[in-house]
């Protein structure tokens, strides 16, 4: 169904506020063209400066993108190590144009298991982006809702047993504080591109309340007008959470 573009000056406060996405469909882009997958992981890396910039212009406070799960590391091993390259040249060369846009980057995700490098490179990255306002950009890597629950649920359960706090004083707030998204907004539009219909272990807590949209895009061909498009999918609908709406 074809959509209107946003306005020249999007209305931040129409929402959304936070935007996920699900970065799906490089190797099937890259095997649709005879291409090795690695091909396709270096063109979704173009969509990111793509989507990240796009973003900034719609005036979206928040964007959180899926770039690698505790689940990927059973892939082949050689598409592993060239999704690590990648990520170590993405947090190396990206950093002026982060800069442009003014992105302050946060990794979210286990940071054991990642070479030494690549930690000490999401450290600089984020330092040297932390003074940024315009737009809050945080890519998972390493990441799965399943494993970051459980790690959330023993943390308190380790306060529990030493006496810090009692099991009655655990509510919402401090189930949340124990997070790897402590201090973010819980997202309000959930996009997956390469038309599959799965959360795949992405936020699983976070997106309890969050609008799904699910695009037939592969990711390395998804830009801003996909993105504005999700948006204004996103603002037709109604968000009741639980209640009987207006």
């Amino acid at each position: 169904m074809p959509t209107a573009p946003l306005p020249a000056n999007p209305d931040a406060g129409a929402g959304p506020q936070h935007v996920a996405i699900i970065m799906d469909g490089n190797g099937r882009w890259a095997k649709a063209r005879g291409l090795p997958r690695v091909a396709g992981h270096r063109r979704g890396a173009d969509a990111v400066r793509r989507v990240v910039r796009g973003a900034g212009e719609l005036g979206i406070p928040v964007l959180t993108l899926f770039a690698f799960s505790t689940e990927n590391w059973t892939r082949p091993a050689d598409e592993v190590a060239d999704l690590m390259g990648l990520l170590r040249h993405y947090l190396r060369s990206e950093l002026d144009e982060l800069r442009k846009n003014g992105a302050r980057l946060r990794v979210i995700g286990k940071r054991e298991g990642l070479a030494a490098d690549i930690v000490r490179d999401i450290a600089d990255a984020e330092s040297t982006t932390a003074g940024n306002t315009r737009i809050d950009v945080n890519i998972c890597i390493n990441y799965g809702a399943r494993d970051e629950i459980l790690r959330a649920t023993r943390r308190l359960a380790q306060r529990v047993a030493a006496g810090e706090i009692t099991a009655d004083s655990i509510d919402q707030a401090s189930f949340e504080s124990e997070l790897l998204t402590a201090g973010l907004p819980d997202p309000d539009l959930l996009i997956r591109t390469s038309g599959e219909q799965r959360i795949s272990n992405f936020l699983l807590w976070q997106c309890a309340y969050s609008e799904l949209v699910f695009v037939d895009t592969l990711w390395p061909d998804f830009g801003k007008d996909h993105l504005e498009h999700a948006i204004v999918e996103f603002r037709r609908r109604e968000r009741r959470y639980g209640g009987i709406g207006k």
